[in-house]
């Protein structure tokens, strides 16, 4: 079978102790048994790992942040479609999401085709929203807070027993134990994404997490659950096995049918320990750091987004396999100063050029 020549920008390169999803995007868009990729990665840091990765990025562009606004962000990426003929963008992380979906139909005017949630559904599932967002769908979550400032803060604390999750806007969560611990978090967290911080219920339990996809239209197009085996002090799942329960996948379908969720969302879960019951804990607008699980596992998540957004027919997928583990690690890679020195300078770098890609 031929496969579909295609050049997809992709967000997300660093893979450092927070990885992003970048990295595992590109590992299952080149295992791709439908598309002949050149991967064209986007990078906010002249050090993140990706930019680095000669087997997996072809060409690496910097690209502004989100602060700077979409229109400065659509300048840069008019100038990269001009000299790689975007077929398809991936972004991968929340705080972007908002420039992407602003601009996504002046990108699909250029030619450049995305599959994002609209700036409704982005906005239902955010943090400080999920109590609505349960009340809306029916589906347990926690009791969860939103605060603005430090009085705020005193008195919500006030409505939860310790431990309390202190969380942030866009990314990282602690544990506090004490209202000094929370408020200590919440100085930290608000200094590096802003406010509102929220304060959410802490469930004692197993976590898990769910790794899904969703036409826009309504349809789930295939998810994977995944049990946490290992976790960092940040948080982070260091290690995952995939499982197979039936409850966790109806509640990833409902979220995905009801929401009608365009492209990928990771849901992260907490069983309770003494009652059973399972929380909706957070949904993140975009594929998780793990979702090269999915693939091994036999659902290849991105190379089905490209399909979708290409227009192609591409039908559900229930099963997987059960079983596969996942364990991350650190490896050190050698480069030359010069390749530093290039995305540095002049924001671009040639990994692999184009006739040799």
């Amino acid at each position: 079978m031929s496969k579909l020549p295609v050049t997809i920008a992709v967000t997300g390169l660093n893979n450092s102790d927070n990885p992003g999803p970048g990295i595992p995007v590109i590992r299952s868009l080149r295992e791709s048994r439908h598309l002949d990729v050149r991967i064209i990665g986007l990078s906010y840091e002249n050090l993140e790992p990706g930019v680095y990765m000669d087997d997996l990025v072809d060409m690496v562009y910097a690209i502004p942040y989100p602060s700077l606004g979409h229109e400065t962000l659509l300048a840069r990426l008019t100038y990269i479609h001009e000299q790689e003929s975007l077929d398809l963008i991936i972004p991968n992380f929340d705080a972007e999401l908002f420039s992407f979906i602003k601009i996504s139909d002046t990108l699909a005017g250029m030619g450049i085709r995305t599959l994002l949630p609209t700036q409704e559904q982005f906005d239902a599932r955010l943090k400080g929203k999920l109590v609505e967002f349960g009340d809306r769908f029916a589906i347990n979550v926690p009791k969860s807070l939103t605060v603005f400032n430090a009085d705020e803060l005193t008195d919500a604390l006030g409505e939860f027993s310790y431990p309390v999750v202190v969380k942030g806007k866009f990314y990282e969560a602690y544990v506090a134990q004490t209202a000094e611990q929370a408020h200590g978090y919440f100085y930290k967290l608000a200094a590096k994404w802003g406010t509102p911080v929220i304060l959410q219920q802490f469930i004692k339990g197993q976590e898990y997490n769910i790794t899904a996809l969703g036409d826009g239209k309504g349809r789930l197009m295939g998810a994977v659950a995944m049990r946490k085996t290992y976790i960092t002090p940040n948080g982070k799942g260091w290690a995952g096995v995939s499982i197979d329960d039936e409850n966790l996948l109806d509640m990833a379908r409902k979220v995905v049918t009801q929401t009608r969720w365009g492209g990928g969302m990771e849901l992260e879960l907490m069983q309770e320990d003494s009652t059973g019951d399972v929380y909706l804990i957070e949904i993140n607008p975009r594929f998780p750091a793990w979702v090269y699980l999915a693939t091994a596992c036999g659902q290849n998540h991105p190379d089905r987004l490209v399909r979708l957004a290409l227009g192609q027919h591409v039908d559900p997928q229930e099963d997987y396999e059960v079983g596969k583990m996942f364990v991350r690690y650190s490896w050190d890679m050698i480069c030359d100063l010069s390749r530093f020195q290039e995305i540095a300078t002049t924001g671009e770098v040639a990994i692999r050029p184009m006739e040799l890609a």
